[in-house]
């Protein structure tokens, strides 16, 4: 298994992001995202991922992420939002993979949720490594902090504390592309534009899901404190310097079934 720079070019970077056939399963909000990124190399990741998967590559780079937000709205495609239940607080954190040069996607190393009926689904349903967590999310104009503490299952303590603020829309020089978009073949449209997930429990079988929304609006975005003990937990490199920042209002999400690889 390994990151090959040769890829990157051939894979299918557009098709994911059409709307899948078939009716979703349920439906989303993402909102107040902050994807925080750091650069490593792939040799640095292969070890943490399945051997089914590859990691994804940009100009050679492996790319760790680090994603607060808030989700509302979560329900199945038959039943209305409940209050208390439909909404909470989440962060990810995240590589790149595809499979065999194709279907580029996310692997999550971790997933914070303040919900614990939301991390009890997601544990036995998606086979996801969701933990439960209590969260806080501020936003004061363009000020954003991000808090915190791990719960359960495993080691409990402090998760992250952040603090940042957002700029203007990126891009906005192409006329064909509205501002915010991220335009096809930049680091941006790699780092967020991700519809595949890819799951696995312990040796069981790989699979994938899928979601599908417009595109992020994205802005520029600078973080002033990063406190944050994720990647330690899950044996992810722990490079200082963060190398990419972006924020996003946020989507809303259609989501497909989880199915086996």
């Amino acid at each position: 298994m390994k990151s090959m720079t040769e890829t990157e070019t051939k894979i299918d970077r557009i098709s994911p992001t059409k709307q899948p056939s078939g009716r979703p399963i349920g439906h989303q909000t993402w909102s107040d995202l902050l994807f925080i990124h750091w650069q490593v190399s792939p040799s640095e990741l292969s070890e943490l991922i399945p051997e089914r998967l590859n990691i994804d590559t940009f100009e050679g780079k492996a790319w760790v992420g680090l994603v607060p937000f808030h989700m509302s709205g979560v329900r199945p495609w038959w039943f209305p939002p409940v209050p208390g239940i439909s909404s909470f607080h989440e962060t990810n954190l995240r590589t790149y993979v595809h499979l065999d040069g194709k279907d580029p996607g996310v692997w999550f190393f971790s997933l914070d949720a303040s919900s614990s009926l939301a991390v009890r689904i997601a544990r036995w349903k998606w086979k996801l490594n969701y933990y439960c967590s209590a969260m806080q999310l501020h936003r004061t104009g363009r000020n954003l902090r991000y808090e915190s503490e791990r719960l359960w299952p495993g080691v409990i303590g402090p998760g992250t504390k952040i603090e940042a603020e957002y700029g203007d829309l990126i891009g906005g020089l192409d006329k064909e592309i509205p501002a915010g978009q991220a335009v096809p073949g930049t680091l941006e449209h790699f780092l967020t534009e991700r519809y595949f997930l890819y799951a696995q429990i312990d040796d069981g079988p790989l699979h994938q899901g899928q979601v599908h929304h417009k595109p992020y609006p994205l802005n520029e975005a600078r973080v002033i404190e990063c406190h944050e003990r994720l990647r330690k937990l899950s044996n992810v490199p722990q490079k200082e310097d963060i190398d990419h920042v972006l924020f996003s209002e946020g989507v809303d999400v259609q989501i497909y079934p989880l199915k086996p690889v």
